[in-house]
């Protein structure tokens, strides 16, 4: 089966990494954190995925930003500064000896408990916190040829059941999406929101091109996605019209291209969607484009920020 746009080359490396488990390193075999932690009991805790590229960490302001407001979202104190959580993910890089074609989970609960219990107040330490850095690389033949995606029926939920921006542990919602999407022989799931409009995947987000212009939905109910921010960013510094709004399956199916993006793959083509191949084949001139603008702004941002 397929893993979509998670699908990697695999590597031998990986056997021998060390993980850091709040601030402490250990061999990838060794490396735990407790039944009572607060992640493992109710899935509490916020999260990040980062890359390691030629030795630069590519937006990690943004992914940062995220990972505190979410932090601050759900009360949670991760108990470190921006620049102590930097220093832990350098150091944690560094003992590795890694530079380049990392994926980093970056992972913060709320810490372990005294007894299994939803309230916030059984937590009897400070927030558990996980690195672990593995050398990932995407499929070319992914990057290239795109992926399959499948219409599922689990919608994104409405932001006072559980707001999809919160990059949360407690992901049920997007993995029985993935379930579905799987079972149906898809790679990843395409996700609708309370309304019926087109909202995201379970793990990336989505694109359309019509006509020469570049569509995503409102935003309204996905995760605020860094590539997605970046990529917005780039139509718009080179021309290319770009619109955030409501856009149905019909609007999907009749497209020229799709696309997903996401930290890990960065711009990845939809080659076709609930069985219909899109016009523009596996990799539509758009997205090649794209691919291109998003590949040189990984290389400056990673020049730009803190190195390994």
């Amino acid at each position: 089966m397929s893993k979509g746009t998670h699908d990697y080359l695999g590597d031998a490396r990986n056997e021998s990494i060390r993980i850091s488990v709040n601030g402490e390193l250990f061999a990838r075999n060794e490396a735990r954190v407790s039944v009572f932690d607060s992640g493992f009991v109710l899935g509490d805790g916020v999260w990040e995925g980062l890359r390691l590229h030629a030795g630069g960490l590519p937006f990690l302001g943004q992914h940062l930003d995220r990972l505190y407001e979410g932090a601050r979202a759900i009360d949670l104190d991760i108990g470190l500064s921006r620049e102590a959580l930097t220093a832990r993910i350098l150091d944690t890089l560094r003992a590795n000896a890694m530079r380049t074609d990392v994926h980093i989970r970056l992972m913060v609960t709320r810490g372990i408990k005294a007894t299994p219990h939803q309230d916030p107040r059984f937590v009897i330490g400070a927030a558990t916190i996980v690195i672990i850095p593995e050398y990932k690389q995407p499929l070319p033949a992914t990057v290239e040829q795109g992926i399959r995606l499948f219409t599922v029926h689990v919608r994104r939920g409405a932001p006072d059941v559980q707001d999809p921006k919160l990059n949360s542990h407690s992901k049920l919602n997007c993995i029985l999406a993935c379930i579905q999407a799987q079972k149906a022989g898809c790679d990843e799931a395409l996700m609708l929101d309370p309304h019926g409009f087109v909202a995201t995947c379970n793990s990336t987000h989505f694109f359309i091109v019509r006509r020469g212009q570049v569509w995503t939905s409102t935003g309204d109910y996905c995760l605020g996605g860094i590539t997605r921010a970046n990529v917005i960013a780039l139509c718009r510094a080179n021309d290319i019209p770009v619109f955030e709004k409501n856009f149905s399956l019909t609007d999907v199916h009749g497209a020229d291209e799709a696309f997903v993006t996401g930290t890990f793959a960065g711009v990845v083509p939809a080659r076709e969607i609930d069985g219909r191949v899109m016009a523009g084949g596996t990799r539509g001139p758009m997205v090649a484009r794209l691919q291109q603008l998003y590949m040189a702004l990984v290389e400056q941002s990673s020049r730009e920020g803190p190195r390994a």
